[in-house]
């Protein structure tokens, strides 16, 4: 069973900076995908960005230019480097990893805060 644990988030001001991490028991490449979701009081959770295998990123609009997704395979840990924060990143951070083999089984973490305020 493949657990993921959220690390980084946190209180920031508006314009500051973030780093998230989430750290895999298992072989990330082993992932067609991981992604990071986040879910806001009174929201749906939304695909914020993802990183393929093959290291192919993709960002909602909402955060292209200021945030960016990564993986470090040999650490089995992917991040999100979150810069210039506005109050509306605020929510609850999920990390999502996808297996496909004979079935298709999504992972997640137990999630990090992050809360952009002044």
């Amino acid at each position: 069973q493949v657990q993921l644990v959220e690390s980084g988030g946190g209180l920031v001001q508006p314009g500051g900076s973030l780093t998230l991490s989430c750290a895999a028991s298992g072989n990330i490449f082993s992932f067609v995908v991981m992604n990071w979701y986040r879910q806001a009081p009174g929201k749906q959770r939304e695909l914020v960005a993802g990183i393929t295998r093959y290291g192919t990123p993709n960002y909602a609009d909402s955060v292209k230019g200021r945030f960016t997704i990564s993986k470090d395979n040999a650490k089995n840990t992917a991040y999100l480097q979150m810069n210039s924060l506005k109050p509306e990143d605020t929510a609850v951070y999920y990390c999502n990893a996808r297996q496909i083999g004979v079935n298709t089984i999504d992972y997640w973490g137990q999630g990090t805060q992050v809360t952009v305020s002044s």
